[in-house]
């Protein structure tokens, strides 16, 4: 007795169906599979450095992604935990050996001004302050990256962005910080002197801005403190945001450092020392 199905042409297209969609799931599987390239990577519930660490994932783990958000992946490991991790540092192309807190922050920098906006000028009349408000912010973008951070820049040539484009950027991308960085200009020449930290919302800002500011005294500058500022790029901030004035461009003192390589790689190691001190003691 033979048995023939009734919707024998039926079940062969549900069959090859079946087929094809495990094939695609299987390439979508090894496609979208990593391999972590760095120890101590964290695996949150969810994707931003403020969530909790659920598990640590061991370097060369392979991680199946199964989704992205805010330049976190949602992933599952060989042993079945999910959550979330930094797309950054999986398959990092530095020399990152381990993750920390710092190396999953995204960080958003500001060079002031830029383009047609050349901001205030030199004691000599010769030199913008959009000059050395870039080169500071790269020092920093550098030794940021190095430690795995994420850096996103609101400008990284001498061009205009607007004020309003500032803040977007750091609020669109979630950042974990925003510093923006300019020179301070007295209405008369060396009147002024010193380096200010300011914040504007006091319940995200403060704190970063007490941790920042506490590296800031040895720089052969007068350190003049914290202080609330009303500044368009950190008040429409709704993520932790400073703007730091690191001395007086029109002061012939604080010129003389702030055109100094190596004032700016002091600043720019001691920046990023205080974001380090703010993303261990806030995690």
């Amino acid at each position: 007795m033979h048995f023939k199905p009734r919707n024998w042409p039926g079940l062969v297209t549900g069959l090859i169906i079946l087929l094809i969609a495990g094939g695609l799931l299987y390439t979508f599987t090894q496609h979208n599979a990593v391999t972590a390239t760095v120890s101590n990577l964290n695996l949150r519930n969810g994707p931003g450095l403020t969530y909790t660490v659920t598990h640590k994932v061991k370097k060369n783990s392979r991680l199946t992604i199964l989704g992205e958000k805010d330049n976190w992946y949602h992933v599952r490991d060989s042993q079945n935990h999910f959550g979330w991790v930094a797309s950054w540092l999986v398959k990092h192309p530095g020399n990152l050996k381990r993750a920390t807190n710092l190396s999953e922050a995204t960080i958003v920098l500001d060079p002031g001004h830029g383009g047609s906006d050349s901001g205030a000028l030199s004691i000599d009349q010769k030199h913008d302050e959009k000059t050395y408000t870039l080169t500071m912010a790269q020092q920093v973008a550098k030794r940021l990256r190095a430690r795995g951070a994420h850096v996103i820049m609101t400008r990284d040539s001498d061009k205009t962005v607007s004020l309003a484009d500032r803040p977007a950027l750091a609020n669109t991308n979630q950042a974990s910080a925003f510093i923006s960085f300019h020179f301070d200009s007295s209405p008369t020449d060396n009147l002024g002197s010193g380096t200010t930290t300011y914040y504007y919302h006091r319940d995200t800002s403060y704190e970063l801005a007490e941790d920042v500011n506490g590296q800031m005294n040895d720089l052969g500058l007068t350190n003049r403190g914290v202080k609330y500022g009303n500044f368009e790029v950190i008040r429409d901030n709704n993520r932790p945001a400073l703007l730091l004035e690191m001395g007086y461009i029109n002061t012939k003192k604080d010129f003389s450092y702030i055109r100094s390589t190596t004032y700016q790689k002091q600043v720019a190691t001691r920046v990023v020392a205080g974001l380090s001190k703010y993303f261990n003691s806030a995690n």
